[in-house]
């Protein structure tokens, strides 16, 4: 079975792109169809809503940061067992950044290369006509994206429906749904987004309730009718990391979550086991495994736990004398002397790579990055190249003596020094890999 799929995206961010992805999820799964569900780019929140929603897993789809071949093999992946694929845009359809044709990350990238019919949502709040000139300026924009759709999202009355469809009707594009403007459907958020689908312990009834708004308001019928096949070009797969052993310890609770589905998918398919552990249960990495790997998370909302999990400490000691050990972000606060909470308390934490971090004095860092490996790790050779980003409020309060990990550069190519660390079989940085470039 091949399913087919289709893109929903929006005119900016926070119009209502993981409220109408969600519903539409969780009322076709409902149905009793086989539906998945992706995201486009780097994101580790929303899928685990996805998974949450679906019962199958989601993948990240970038442009930038992949290349083709592994694009195309991830979308053959879930379209393969799936009646319906949906996949979740990024900001407005068409922001990314300023790359080659293709390769700017953008929504429209994806919905262009895999010839998928976008449905757009526009937040039609404080507007109602203009909403019309919106839609035009989007369905007209790039003649590869197909703008097959649109769902009016925050609708404040019949009148208000009423201006708005009007006023779309000489546009010949349907409407395929109006939600209206319902705060009780709104999922929670945090300082790096919502706050993640494992600490909900309602999260099954939100689904139902966005399930039962979705019947109520969308013609799933008309949605489902624009779901094609993607057209998968025959591109050479390239870009899978390999794996950074063929036993992987990973930590893995409420500090430590964000681990990317097609890494662990890519380790796998290579013949790797991942063996996971809990740092906030103060357990070390699996004495048997031949590498360890603390993804990122939100470790500054536990530092004090982690100060205190002195098994964890001496175990993962202990492991780093003979095997390597990576951390990306939060790992890598993790990995340093100390972490300053919010609050301004200082929390020591490994000590096995010397700088110190900081959540009290934040400051967004956010984008794509390509780094090149200055160092031996588990990502690479000396000189070799990885794609991915970064994403966090922490600041670098000491950087410490270790010898740099990489160079970074932005996803325009502009230098952005050295990032990272490396002491002994011990690497760590804020960059999150997501392909080999």
């Amino acid at each position: 079975m091949s399913g087919g799929g289709l893109v929903v995206a929006a005119h900016k961010s926070g119009a209502g792109k993981t409220t109408l992805t969600l519903a539409l999820l969780a009322a076709l799964k409902r149905r009793g169809l086989a539906v998945h569900a992706a995201k486009a780019g780097p994101d580790y929140i929303d899928p685990a809503f996805h998974e949450r929603a679906t019962g199958h897993g989601s993948v990240n789809l970038d442009s930038w940061a992949m290349p083709p071949g592994l694009l195309n093999a991830l979308m053959s992946g879930a379209t393969s067992d799936a009646d319906v694929v949906v996949v979740e845009g990024v900001m407005g359809l068409f922001d990314g950044i300023a790359g080659a044709a293709g390769r700017t990350g953008a929504t429209a990238d994806l919905a262009a290369r895999f010839g998928l019919p976008v449905v757009l949502v526009i937040d039609v709040t404080s507007q109602a006509q203009s909403a019309a000139a919106l839609l035009r300026g989007f369905a007209t924009h790039d003649p590869a994206v197909q703008v097959a759709g649109v769902v009016l999202n925050r609708v404040a009355s019949e009148r208000h429906a009423k201006l708005v469809s009007r006023a779309i009707e000489a546009l010949r594009i349907p409407i395929l749904g109006m939600l209206p403007r319902d705060k009780t459907v709104t999922l929670p958020e945090r300082h790096l987004g919502l706050v993640q689908a494992g600490e909900h312990d309602d999260l099954d009834d939100r689904l139902a309730a966005l399930a039962a708004l979705a019947e109520a308001h969308l013609d799933l019928d008309a949605i489902l009718a624009l779901a094609r096949p993607p057209l998968l070009q025959s591109d050479p797969i390239s870009g899978h990391l390999p794996p950074p052993g063929m036993r992987i310890a990973v930590a893995q609770d409420a500090a430590f979550t964000f681990l990317y589905p097609h890494l662990v998918q890519g380790w796998r398919e290579q013949g790797a086991t991942l063996v996971p552990f809990s740092p906030l249960a103060d357990e070390g990495p699996d004495p048997d495994c031949d590498s360890c790997w603390l993804p990122g998370g939100y470790p500054e909302l536990h530092a004090g736990r982690i100060a205190a999990a002195g098994g964890f400490k001496s175990k993962l000691a202990a492991f780093a004398e003979t095997r390597p050990v990576h951390g990306e972000c939060g790992g890598y606060m993790v990995l340093g002397e100390g972490l300053v909470a919010a609050d301004g308390v200082h929390h020591g934490m490994t000590g096995l790579l010397s700088h110190a971090t900081s959540f009290a004095d934040r400051k967004m860092h956010l984008g794509y990055r390509e780094a090149k490996l200055l160092e031996l790790s588990v990502l690479g050779g000396i000189g070799a190249s990885v794609r991915g980003h970064e994403y966090h409020y922490a600041t670098v309060i000491d950087p410490g003596d270790d010898a740099p990990l990489a160079a970074l550069a932005d996803g325009e190519g502009k230098p952005l020094g050295t990032s990272g660390g490396r002491r002994g079989t011990v690497t760590g940085t804020f960059f999150h890999a997501i392909a080999a470039a």
